[in-house]
């Protein structure tokens, strides 16, 4: 049923996005590309993606991606979370920008999205990133993981079944920074067994930015399609080279989900721990021996940590 489905919907997008792409010529004929007044509500991006797969068997590839970034106040997306939204997730007051590769004639395949969620902005300024909202979909299934994490650097447990090659076991190790004339979004995966075995790496560089929607739809053309080919045939790759084919975890673990919230409250404490004690360390320079003894027993890191927010959105039919 679900190959039948997966082909079906496949014919589908296949008729949907060339009627689309038609009405695209059409609306481009009638109506050129000229410039946007006003503030550009979108930052666009153009840059590789690179997945570097150590083991169990060594696998590589690197493509061309083309990516947005979104002012959310200006520029509300559906199926997207709002400015307010995000806002209200990350504790902050100041602008939302969204990275994201945009539906494309009628086809939406984004892997990973990010809202950057700054502080109060001043004199025409973004303010300072203070939190990063990750927005991860499946493929084929469509599942979708929402969690918060730090810019710069975080480590997560990992949430969602993103790929019938990996397991559960793995936390992702999460840089990012906020998008200037240049963007990096780097995830590693740290194994409990197989150790950082996997690498997922976007660099871009600014090209424009925009608000005319005729360019941005001509800028983003079929790119969730060569995103959705691309994720097939790497995935063919690594069948043919004998990479082990796990079953989704809910036909093994219902309780998936909360094993993985169980695992990264343990990161998050253990982590909230070096921090003070890195601080502590810091301090003992200042400090007499008891102090720093003392400062030691009185933050353990435990009592002020808190589950991370993180919220799932299950699979449509039928692969639900």
């Amino acid at each position: 049923m679900e190959a039948l489905y997966l082909l079906a919907s496949i014919a589908a997008t296949l008729l949907t996005s060339t009627l689309q792409s038609l009405l695209l010529l059409l609306r481009l004929l009638l109506r050129p590309l000229a410039g946007g007044g006003g503030a550009a509500a979108v930052r666009l991006y153009e840059g590789r993606v690179r997945h570097s797969r150590r083991r169990p068997a060594a696998h590589a590839f690197e493509y061309p991606v083309r990516y947005a970034v979104v002012d959310l106040d200006r520029l509300p997306i559906a199926g997207h979370l709002s400015a307010a939204d995000a806002r209200r997730i990350a504790s902050t007051s100041g602008p939302v920008h969204l990275l994201t590769i945009p539906k494309s004639v009628g086809y939406e395949q984004n892997p990973l999205s990010i809202y950057y969620c700054y502080d109060s902005a001043e004199q025409g300024r973004d303010g300072s990133l203070k939190m990063c909202i990750a927005e991860v979909t499946n493929t084929p299934w469509g599942e979708r993981v929402m969690f918060t994490f730090q810019p710069g650097s975080d480590l997560v447990a990992k949430p969602l079944h993103v790929s019938p090659f990996m397991d559960m076991l793995g936390n992702w190790s999460i840089r990012a920074e906020s998008p200037g004339d240049t963007l990096y979004v780097v995830i590693s995966v740290q194994h409990p067994t197989l150790g950082n075995y996997f690498t997922a790496a976007l660099h871009a560089k600014l090209v424009e930015e925009t608000s005319n929607s005729l360019r941005i739809a001509t800028f983003f053309w079929l790119m969730p399609h060569k995103v959705a080919v691309g994720i097939y045939w790497e995935a063919v790759r690594l069948w043919l080279k004998n990479v082990k084919f796990l079953d989704h975890p809910r036909y093994l673990n219902t309780n998936y989900r909360d094993e993985a919230q169980k695992r990264d409250l343990e990161i998050r404490s253990s982590c909230a721990f070096l921090q003070k004690q890195k601080l502590n360390d810091q301090r003992s320079a200042s400090t007499d021996e008891t102090s720093e003894i003392s400062n030691h027993h009185d933050h353990n890191g435990e009592e002020s940590v808190t589950k991370r927010w993180c919220v799932w959105t299950d699979a449509q039919w039928p692969w639900s």
